[in-house]
């Protein structure tokens, strides 16, 4: 506009404001910024009541806090909130006893729900997020693998990620629901697929940092471990922590009592001087694991188009974001055997190194490296 009332000349922003219905204040603070070279910033941001972020600058992240250990993915993947069974009300109270906040200063119960919104949480407990079942140790487990996040994400040396296995993926012209901008015709039958895809994904949940692979092969305890040395040769040698934490659930392939799963773990541990620790979620609450969420992030990016390839479902996968950062992405070629075990003997020998939380010896395991144990 100021551009154009300069072209115009004397008395155009006249002109502008009876011909073209232009505001001459707005005109001005155009020519302002064209002399300044800068945007012109008036007192409207002055207006109105700050932020409560203004007056507490770590609200957000002390909210976070709290609730993120309780957040839960949702089981069906058709939405990218994370469930939480802590109300507004609790997270306020949380915060006061907690935290050290001052009842009469802090934001009121509405509006701690606003920010819980806005961080992507939904504090209300919905029914298809309740666990099928429930273990006599449940409690137990939560109390401990919150305890061992919390520490792990607090102590400087300590890396914490969190792994998990996602269903296959059918590969061809299949409905997978959901809207597309682009509409295709897709089979309504389960014709034979072109081929399948398992993704493999590894979460480092207070970086954001995320890694992707696909095979059309088996996700064996092998594979497994081959992805986190990838993961582990990405980290500046000069950086690597002394202690990896490992969050999972107790799957076929990497449960606490899975030998080649312990084995292979062991000789990581050799080979990188780096301690593990396993801290499992306990059974059928697996969507209270961190990677858990990234599903539920791909799931949706993809929804409603027909993944007619490999190369277009890894395409998708790379353009997907968690926390604004793009997943590197890989698909996998190499065929893992399934059913590679250990011994009986060489088993009893392995189980010499691993330190168990007694009552709870298949959820919590750390793994010392060989010349620790003297």
């Amino acid at each position: 506009m100021a551009q154009v009332v300069d072209l115009l000349g004397w008395g155009g922003q006249r002109f502008a404001q009876e011909r073209l219905g232009w505001d001459r204040k707005t005109i001005r603070k155009g020519q302002q910024e064209l002399e300044q070279g800068e945007c012109f910033v008036d007192g409207r941001y002055r207006a109105g009541r700050k932020r409560a972020e203004e007056h507490f600058p770590q609200l957000l992240e002390d909210i976070e806090a709290i609730v993120a250990p309780t957040g839960q993915a949702d089981p069906t993947f058709k939405s990218t909130r994370i469930y939480s069974p802590i109300t507004a009300k609790e997270v306020r109270q949380r915060l006061i006893d907690q935290r050290g906040y001052s009842s009469r200063a802090l934001i009121g119960e509405r509006s701690v729900r606003t920010k819980l919104n806005e961080l992507g949480y939904r504090p209300q407990r919905v029914k298809k997020c309740m666990p099928l079942k429930r273990i006599e140790e449940t409690d137990a487990i939560f109390e401990e693998v919150h305890r061992i996040n919390a520490e792990a994400d607090a102590q400087p040396g300590v890396l914490r990620i969190s792994l998990d296995t996602k269903a296959s993926v059918k590969i061809g012209r299949y409905s997978r629901g959901g809207k597309s901008r682009c509409p295709e015709d897709a089979f309504d039958h389960d014709f034979e697929p072109e081929t399948t895809l398992t993704p493999f994904g590894i979460l480092l949940p207070q970086q954001g940092e995320s890694y992707l692979w696909f095979t059309p092969g088996t996700v064996t305890a092998d594979f497994m471990v081959d992805r986190i040395e990838e993961m582990w040769a990405r980290i500046d040698p000069a950086k690597r922590p002394h202690t990896l934490v490992i969050n999972a659930d107790n799957g076929p392939e990497n449960n606490g009592h899975r030998r080649q799963w312990l084995n292979r773990l062991a000789q990581f541990s050799d080979e990188h001087d780096v301690t593990i620790q396993l801290a499992y979620y306990p059974p059928y609450h697996s969507k209270y694991n961190p990677v858990e969420r990234l599903w539920g992030i791909l799931e949706n990016h993809w929804r409603g188009e027909l993944l007619t390839s490999v190369e277009k479902a890894l395409g998708f996968a790379r353009s997907m974001t968690y926390k604004g950062l793009r997943p590197i992405v890989r698909k996998i070629t190499k065929s893992y055997q399934a059913g590679v075990s250990l011994t009986t003997k060489a088993m009893r020998e392995l189980e010499r190194r691993l330190d168990r939380k007694p009552g709870l010896e298949s959820w919590f395991i750390t793994i010392s490296p060989n010349w620790c144990l003297g």
